[in-house]
């Protein structure tokens, strides 16, 4: 429904994928998600001199970063302009869940499609990054423009993007739609992945991989059917989980809505 809004703020990086302007995005009562204030993509190391001076125009004030300690030592984030950076993994840093906590040959050889809505389920409860994710929305002044990232920009940036949205007033049918976009930006990225995979497993089981580890709707499904089965409405999982009161998300919403 929103695919050409969405494929439109899809900024064409050298060496950064995925990178995108959540802006524009249509809201349940008719505003759209302002341009400029919040902004998704991979890992920032392969940033380049060009992708830099586009970036600093963006005046982040904040990079968001869901990766373990591992991850982000592996490939850290370069320093764009003045912006702050945090980071707090989504999957902790006890080497539990993220692909890079695996040994890659475990990881391609025992991955099903079962495990990850696994991982997608407890993603949302009681989980620290979101936590402090949302409490910098609180006070949109001081941290927005924001970029939140992950590895490839599409796991636990995926949940993170549709707890922002859902917040704003974005349907589900919506978020959906800018979930699933990450197979169109990502296409590289996954040949690179499979390429990989293909070091380990083949046939089958390489083919099996392939589908399963490509986004699917059933995966975000199993965070959403989580908050909803926890907390039965979006509003009280906001307001338990992470204290943003009724009055709290129409000030967000007025804050980062036009229309």
């Amino acid at each position: 429904m929103e695919t050409n809004v969405l494929m439109k703020r899809v900024l064409p990086l050298e060496g950064i994928y995925n990178f995108r302007d959540m802006g524009g995005i249509k809201t349940r009562d008719g505003r759209r998600v302002k341009k400029g204030l919040l902004f998704r993509s991979a890992d920032l190391t392969g940033m380049t001199v060009n992708d830099q001076s586009r970036l600093k125009s963006l005046n982040l004030k904040l990079v968001y970063d869901y990766r373990d300690k591992t991850e982000a030592d592996q490939r850290p984030d370069p320093q764009i302009g003045t912006e702050r950076h945090e980071r707090i993994a989504v999957n902790g840093e006890d080497k539990t869940t993220a692909k890079s906590e695996w040994d890659p040959e475990t990881f391609y050889k025992t991955f099903s499609t079962e495990q990850f809505t696994q991982v997608y389920r407890k993603m949302p409860i009681q989980n620290a990054s979101y936590q402090r994710l949302m409490d910098l929305l609180k006070n949109p002044e001081r941290n927005l423009p924001v970029l939140h990232h992950c590895a490839g920009g599409r796991d636990r940036t995926g949940v993170g993007a549709m707890l922002l949205l859902r917040t704003l007033g974005v349907s589900f049918e919506t978020i959906m739609d800018d979930y699933l976009l990450s197979n169109k930006t990502l296409q590289v990225y996954h040949q690179e992945l499979f390429a990989e995979a293909a070091q380990f497993v083949s046939g089958l089981q390489l083919k099996r991989f392939e589908e399963g580890f490509l986004l699917r709707e059933e995966y975000l499904d199993a965070s959403i059917g989580a908050i909803f089965g926890a907390y039965g409405k979006f509003g009280h999982y906001l307001e338990r989980e992470f204290g943003i009161t009724p009055a709290d998300r129409e000030r967000i919403k007025n804050y980062c809505l036009e229309g």
